[in-house]
């Protein structure tokens, strides 16, 4: 599920990118943003995939070791334990999940199959790994504790698959943590019977989904407005001695203080504090916090800011 964050972050990047190239075609900039969302999807589906694959290149593994000539005991009755396990067995069978494969021609690992075999030898010789095939508790919440140890351990942290994720899409970067979280999630929320480690819906409702387009166009076509705020609020105001990301994120706070009534302003500061320290300078955090301080209280006292509900001011 996007959050009301990692859509902020979208809408930045794309206000930034309209801003570098100089360009009107908010329209256009609108369906990258779309685009960008559209990719976090397929980034999760991918991602969820490798359990997959790491389940089917381990089945492969033992019909191997069992045609060998001189099989061991234990090539002939190998421990099956990961393949059956609960939570694997989920998304191997979920066709939820094979039809969002499909319908998105998602096929990375096929086409690149020797990061399922990085990931499986790092898997095989992790202690995460070892431990489980080797305890004698086997119920689900075992399970399930493998599952997501095996995720936050080994495949998440793999350096060769973010090397992967970095050349495929730009915008992959920004979205892994996010996407990382939700499976991680996901995971141990499970419960037998009534599993839902798949995509759930990519906004938590219509509003979040509304949000992305109005926060986005809001601000762009406010912009000489927003612009206007911000002057006279810092001493010896120069537009071109902040920085364009500061400025940006600027935009975004006020117009959210000014067009959203029911976004507490409180929430809004602290969000864009914060993407200001992730994403701008060492000093942007304080100086965007010291601009929508000022900026707070001449709106309360000027009676601007309309919020609707309670404890929104």
């Amino acid at each position: 599920m996007l959050t009301r964050r990692h859509i902020r972050v979208k809408v930045m990047q794309s206000i930034y990118a309209l801003s570098q190239s100089q360009s009107d075609q908010v329209n256009k900039e609108l369906k990258f943003i779309n685009m960008s969302i559209a990719n976090m999807h397929d980034l999760h589906i991918l991602t969820l995939d490798l359990f997959i694959k790491l389940s089917e290149y381990a089945q492969k593994q033992i019909e191997l070791s069992q045609k060998k000539y001189l099989a061991t005991s234990e090539d002939k009755n190998p421990n099956r334990r990961f393949i059956q396990n609960a939570i694997i067995r989920h998304l191997v069978e979920n066709e939820e999940l094979k039809e969002a494969l499909h319908d998105r021609n998602i096929n990375d690992w096929e086409l690149n199959d020797e990061y399922i075999r990085v990931i499986f030898d790092a898997m095989i010789e992790s202690d995460v790994y070892k431990d489980y095939m080797n305890s004698p508790e086997t119920n689900y919440d075992v399970d399930r504790a493998f599952a997501a140890k095996l995720f936050s351990n080994v495949i998440a942290p793999n350096e060769k698959l973010y090397e992967y994720f970095e050349d495929q899409k730009l915008t992959w970067l920004d979205d892994l943590p996010v996407v990382n979280t939700l499976i991680l999630k996901s995971i141990k929320q499970a419960k037998k019977g009534r599993e839902r480690i798949f995509l759930s819906e990519l906004y938590k409702d219509d509003e979040d989904k509304a949000f992305v387009k109005d926060l986005f166009t809001k601000t762009v076509l406010n912009d000489e407005m927003l612009t206007a705020e911000i002057q006279g609020k810092t001493p010896n105001w120069d537009k071109d001695r902040i920085a364009n990301l500061d400025l940006i994120l600027l935009k975004m706070a006020i117009c959210e203080l000014l067009k959203f009534p029911s976004i507490p302003a409180k929430v809004t500061i602290n969000e864009y504090i914060e993407l200001a320290k992730e994403y701008s300078t060492s000093k942007s955090s304080m100086f965007v916090n010291g601009i929508l301080d000022k900026l707070i209280k001449e709106y309360k006292k000027e009676n601007k800011l309309n919020k609707i509900g309670r404890g929104l001011m």
